[in-house]
């Protein structure tokens, strides 16, 4: 039996803007997240459940994510409507002086469904926090993405590694690990195009 979410889910969107296109980050896995993460983007907005969407203001000098160049605005097709939560935060948690939370309690939210980039790094930091603060806490794996990685001892991992490692340290005691799928079974929603 499929897991049910609460009717008011948030789905929230992390940082989903083009610097993560930005060649900086190297070699990426999971090229269809994006893809996905529409998917769920128009499922919540035909069913008028809230949706967060997450924006990083880097305040390092050379990072894509700095404001006021390209690599700050939202992903075509990912970014807010009216009436949808705009959060921008200037560290890897959305919920650290964000007022993310405040938004959801005002709203009676008590589930989250995280896509997004970097899931080792600022969805990991979100999903964590939203489990922390008691939230239904889900993670979509094939919404989200990582990069390769070295390790401190000059290890490479694979992007697609470092994904099935940080999906599997978030599941079960911080949050579902579900695919786009699940979570539309979930939602009880049509499969969207």
């Amino acid at each position: 039996m499929t897991k049910r979410l609460a009717n008011n889910a948030a789905l929230v969107i992390v940082d989903f803007q083009k610097a993560i296109d930005d060649p900086k980050w190297g070699r990426r896995n999971n090229p269809g997240a994006e893809a996905c993460t529409a998917r769920l983007l128009a499922a919540w907005r035909e069913r008028g459940r809230p949706v967060v969407h997450v924006q990083h203001l880097s305040r390092e000098a050379d990072s894509p994510y700095r404001p006021g160049q390209p690599g700050c605005d939202f992903k075509d097709a990912l970014g807010p409507d009216a009436g949808e939560i705009l959060v921008q935060k200037r560290t890897h948690n959305a919920f650290i002086d964000t007022g993310l939370e405040a938004s959801l309690r005002d709203r009676g939210v008590e589930a989250v469904v995280v896509a997004g980039v970097l899931l080792h790094n600022s969805v990991d930091a979100t999903v964590r926090m939203a489990s922390n603060l008691g939230f239904d806490t889900w993670v979509v794996a094939d919404a989200s993405a990582s990069v390769d990685v070295v390790d401190l001892e000059g290890r490479h991992w694979a992007a697609e590694e470092v994904h099935a490692l940080s999906l599997a340290h978030l599941s079960g005691e911080y949050a579902v690990v579900a695919s786009t799928e699940g979570v539309l079974a979930a939602v009880g929603a049509l499969v969207v195009p």
